[in-house]
């Protein structure tokens, strides 16, 4: 089966010269239909430039970007226009207008899209709130009326209200309490089998990235380190970086905790960032010969792929 978004040595650059950031750098995957794909790695890594650049919301400076075959890259407003309803985004901060009821924004989302007109309209808002856990009545109020768990559910009826295929969502947990964020997970889970979806979900909570995902790209300093399924990346992490990050998270039982990975020195600056291998200034594991040439991601095992030139020493 061809996957439903294929992302081919994409590269986002901010700035010239001196002052080029380099945010994300030949990144490639693949994400099926009806798959949830996790993208891990530190703040500043590039998870958030990619998820954006995917949904051409930020202009990508080199690569690919395939919905079902159908180029993205390069494609003016009006033609991307169409394909918005199909792709949709889930923010961090759902930044509700203040002035604005949530009956009036999904409206205003159905009348941009030309979808439920006439006197489905209110039937469908109705319906979007329900699907979201929230109530019909909830559409009179405005954005300070509800509490933080309700916006996110908010934010993600207005990205459904477009009826889309492929949703990005990210760190759609991260400003919300323990409780509020297990039932905002579970609602995920809920809409993607209920309606088919397919998911890119950008976190650093890798407790909910396992719960969540079928797979995982981890990613560091704009370069892909690992693909992999998820139950096999977190029983054995093949990549030093994935390893580090794996064991720095936080478990119920520290006496059950694998060793700590310490990890040398700060991550390198987007503006100059290390030749060969990004992470080799911080690699326990790293040779003269990591600083040559970029690592390519490898195939290793079934389904997973690893950009590490010591990997096989090292697994």
């Amino acid at each position: 089966m061809k996957p439903m978004l294929k992302i081919e040595d994409l590269s986002v650059e901010f700035g010239r010269g001196a002052q080029r950031v380099r945010a994300v750098r030949g990144v490639s995957f693949d994400i099926a239909h009806g798959e949830t794909l996790g993208l891990v790695g530190e703040s500043g890594s590039g998870k958030s430039t990619l998820g954006r650049a995917v949904l051409q919301l930020i202009a990508v400076t080199q690569g690919s970007v395939q919905l079902d075959g159908r180029e993205l890259v390069g494609l003016s407003t009006s033609q991307m226009r169409p394909l918005r309803r199909e792709v949709q985004m889930v923010f961090q901060d759902p930044s509700l207008n203040p002035r604005q009821r949530a009956g009036d924004m999904l409206d205003e989302v159905l009348s941009t899209h030309a979808l439920h007109g006439g006197a489905a309209r209110a039937p469908r808002i109705a319906q979007l709130l329900q699907l979201v856990g929230l109530k019909p009545e909830h559409a009179s109020r405005f954005a300070h009326e509800f509490s933080g768990g309700q916006k996110q559910r908010l934010g993600i009826a207005r990205a459904l209200a477009a009826e889309p295929r492929f949703i990005v969502a990210d760190e759609p947990l991260s400003a919300l309490d323990m409780s509020i964020q297990a039932q905002i997970v579970n609602l995920l889970i809920s809409l993607r089998d209920q309606l088919g979806l397919t998911l890119l979900f950008i976190s650093h909570d890798l407790d909910v990235v396992q719960y969540l995902c079928d797979r995982v790209v981890v990613l560091y300093l704009g370069r892909v380190m690992e693909i992999a399924p998820t139950t096999d990346l977190f029983a054995s992490p093949a990549h030093p970086y994935t390893r580090a990050l794996l064991s720095a998270a936080p478990i119920p039982d520290p006496a059950q905790a694998a060793p700590r990975v310490e990890l040398q020195g700060d991550p390198p600056s987007p503006l100059n960032p290390p030749s060969g291998c990004v992470f080799r200034t911080r690699c326990p594991h790293a040779v003269a010969a990591c600083a040559d040439t970029v690592p390519e991601l490898t195939p290793t095992t079934a389904g997973r792929l690893v950009a590490c030139w010591r990997h096989e020493e090292l697994n």
